[in-house]
């Protein structure tokens, strides 16, 4: 058992280091235009993410791609590119797997583990950087395209209070089940992108900008994120 373990650690170490080294590999040269929004929970990223894509698609020409945002449906799109079952989309939580779940889940058939998913999710990010004109809001996507030219990385804040009354609005949650989702779901995301690519989330270096939205309310927040990523596009 002991030897087993051993052996399915060192492939999980491998099949990680090659994702790191084609992540840590050469600059591509084009792709994008694209946006990658990492957030705090209830920090407003999906509102922005859509308003943002409208005034994007005002600038655009008549005949160029409509800005897309895509959120949850990186799963999915992810395992439609690879050819796997669209069942698994409920079993794959922004959150870090421990390595027995995933050897169990594995063994019984249940799910495929970590170390296959989440490489086929940064590929379908990659692959949707490099056709442009979308949004990509978490699943460490500002780490993924982080050495694309043509890819503007924000990432959204907030106070823990404004977040769980905006969490508690959409969702008519008492104020208790609102501040135990906010924190598990923070949790999750810390968590993903720590064990998946050992960067800190909140690492504002990653970031080309980090918008607080309790200062600037969603619409003008949408607005100067457009205007700073026209002017990135344009630079490179």
């Amino acid at each position: 058992m002991e030897v087993a373990v051993e052996k399915s650690s060192s492939f999980v170490a491998s099949q990680f280091r090659e994702l790191k080294e084609r992540l840590d590999g050469p600059r591509p040269q084009g792709g994008g235009p694209a946006l990658t929004i990492s957030h705090q929970t209830g920090a407003g990223a999906h509102e922005i993410a859509e308003r943002l894509a409208r005034l994007l698609q005002e600038t655009e020409p008549p005949r160029a791609s409509a800005w897309t945002v895509f959120d949850r449906q990186l799963v999915e799109l992810a395992l439609e590119e690879h050819h796997l079952p669209m069942t698994l989309a409920e079993k794959m939580p922004e959150d870090r797997r421990t390595y027995i779940d995933d050897v169990m889940d594995d063994l019984f058939g249940l799910r495929p583990p970590s170390w296959v998913l989440v490489p086929k999710v940064a590929e379908t990010i990659l692959h949707l950087a490099d056709a442009g004109h979308v949004i990509l809001i978490g699943r460490g996507a500002a780490v993924v395209a982080s050495r694309m030219p043509r890819v503007f990385h924000v990432r959204l804040i907030s106070s823990l209070a404004s977040r769980i009354e905006r969490v508690q609005k959409q969702n008519g949650w008492t104020a208790e089940a609102a501040t135990k989702f906010v924190e598990r779901e923070d949790r999750g995301r810390k968590r993903y992108v720590k064990s998946n690519f050992n960067i800190r989330l909140d690492d504002d270096l990653l970031y080309h900008l980090v918008v607080n939205t309790d200062r600037i309310p969603p619409e003008d927040a949408a607005r100067l994120i457009a205007e700073a990523a026209r002017r990135s596009f344009t630079s490179h």
